[in-house]
């Protein structure tokens, strides 16, 4: 509240007071003394008093921007991922863009056919759309064609087809030749793209990156442009351009100024190709890619498309807390792979990594324990991105090897008995997702023991709980409806716990008693 005080014979106003009430009162204190004919300042009907009440209106609104701007000038208190993203540029650091999840089909072609197939960068495949779930798209994204000779293929005697498997694609969709502007000429130009949500994949420096393909053509001449993660090091005339996404997911691509960076001639036309998307939606159950969206040649002889295996990998931008509590280690990282704390920053700060566990295994050779994003195996595809991008980052002798993560399924049931007046089914319900909560993804690390003693914490804070005994706590290894005598289960260091299949994810629930 303000306060008016006397400082060496001054009237002062305490400046912290600087809300709507706290203005008002401080100006009618100070009628008295500085206008001691106005007598009827706190009438409403009085013109003086309204004006007293719009300064203290404007006042109010002034010191919300004053605290605005206060708090969007520190990275540890700014709000806004527009702040977050200039602040973090000042280190070197970018936020990441959402990541696309990769998936892995099977074409099934009729057992009489003998056509040669060419698949294409942008063919497109898709899931069915429910009234609640909009389709999503993956395309294939080979920049090399994949040529299928059916009179090749050996028909399956299971399903009397032809297959082939293994047929990588991302999710997203691809943005070929977008227009995005004429050069001028002049110093440090930028184009705005025009599809929102950029996927870039966070390939390092010194790695080829083609996320952008970006061309001028100036009449007959047609120039190729390189993305780089920056221009500080592109020197003059070397036709480089680097990109920047906004808080909207805009990207935009600018130039150098000559110096650093060439100019695009006056008069170039600039096409980019890129590609549009990502995000955990694209983590899909197996046997749902099953419509082929965008590509007519297979459409014509009859293909069926499926994805035997789930699709992993897929991510959401990277939001603001991450940033804030990643960005440090990454900027003492130096970004150089040395240590494994080095190795583990940097792999996170790549998108579609969920968790990543470094090892040493020997010399020169370290081991890298990768978890996507959702949880599920490593991809081929975001395995050979990370180890491109980790290219230019390791030391010239170190070998980097990529390798899948070890899930250790717990098994844990619980009996619980259920206060009279609550619903039985309605307290399994909640006691199953509140205690199976301890064995979410998101919620473990590498080599984090399971203990007991949580899941009984867990449980016996649920209101309707009268007691609770567990009678299943093991390993998938163990045998079956038995408790770990130490009430501690031990992971390796390359080990996740993860809830038992056959129990859903979760924990299995018994429950007595209620209604």
């Amino acid at each position: 509240m303000a306060e008016i005080r006397q400082i060496k014979g001054h009237t002062v106003v305490d400046y912290m007071a600087r809300d709507y009430d706290s203005l008002l009162r401080s100006m009618r204190e100070l009628v008295p003394e500085r206008l001691p004919e106005w007598t009827e300042y706190q009438s409403e009907a009085d013109f003086g008093n309204v004006l007293l009440q719009l300064f203290a209106h404007m006042g109010d609104i002034l010191s919300y921007y004053q605290d605005r701007v206060a708090n969007e000038s520190f990275l540890g208190t700014a709000q806004t991922r527009r702040s977050i993203i200039h602040h973090l540029r000042l280190i070197g650091y970018r936020l990441a863009t959402a990541a696309p999840a990769s998936a892995e089909l099977t074409l099934a072609f009729p057992a009489t056919c003998t056509e040669t197939v060419t698949i294409r960068r942008g063919d497109a495949f898709a899931t069915k759309s429910a009234a609640d779930r909009p389709s999503v798209r993956f395309e294939f994204n080979a920049e090399q064609p994949k040529i299928i000779h059916c009179d090749q293929l050996a028909v399956d005697g299971a399903t009397g087809k032809k297959l082939v498997r293994e047929l990588r694609v991302e999710e997203g969709m691809l943005i070929a030749d977008d227009f995005v502007g004429t050069s001028d000429g002049s110093p440090n130009q930028r184009f705005l793209l025009s599809h929102a949500g950029l996927i870039l994949s966070g390939l390092g420096q010194g790695a080829v990156n083609r996320d952008i393909i970006l061309r001028s053509e100036l009449g007959d001449t047609i120039t190729d442009w390189t993305l780089r993660e920056t221009l500080a090091f592109s020197r003059a005339g070397q036709t480089d351009f680097s990109v920047d996404v906004d808080e909207n997911d805009q990207g935009t691509v600018f130039f150098g100024d000559g110096e650093v960076g060439a100019i695009p001639p006056a008069g170039a036309l600039l096409r980019a190709t890129y590609r549009v998307g990502g995000g955990s939606h694209g983590n899909v159950p197996s046997e749902t890619i099953a419509t082929i969206a965008d590509a007519p040649q297979l459409s014509l002889l009859a293909a069926t498309v499926t994805n035997p295996l789930a699709s992993t990998g897929g991510a959401d931008r990277e939001t603001i807390p991450r940033a804030i509590e990643h960005a440090p280690s990454v900027f003492r990282s130096l970004k150089r792979a040395v240590t494994a704390e080095n190795y583990e920053a940097l792999a996170l700060g790549f998108r579609g990594v969920g968790k990543v566990r470094a090892l040493k295994r020997n010399w020169n050779t370290v081991a890298l324990y990768v978890a996507p994003e959702g949880g599920g195996q490593v991809s081929d595809t975001l395995r050979a991105n990370l180890l491109a991008y980790f290219e230019d980052l390791r030391p010239v002798s170190t070998l980097i090897e990529i390798e899948d993560v070890d899930y250790v399924e717990i098994f844990v049931t619980a009996q619980v008995a259920v206060t009279s007046y609550y619903a039985r089914e309605q307290i399994a319900e909640v006691v199953g997702r509140a205690a199976g909560d301890l064995l979410a993804f998101e919620n473990v690390l590498f080599g984090q023991p399971v203990y007991l003693s949580k899941f009984y914490e867990r449980i016996e804070g649920i209101p309707g709980v009268e007691f609770v005994n567990v009678s299943e706590f093991r390993r998938q290894e163990q045998p079956a409806n038995s408790v770990e005598p130490s009430g501690k289960i031990v992971l390796r260091p390359h080990e996740i716990p993860v809830g038992a299949r056959a129990y859903a994810g979760a924990i299995r629930v018994v429950a007595t008693g209620g209604f």
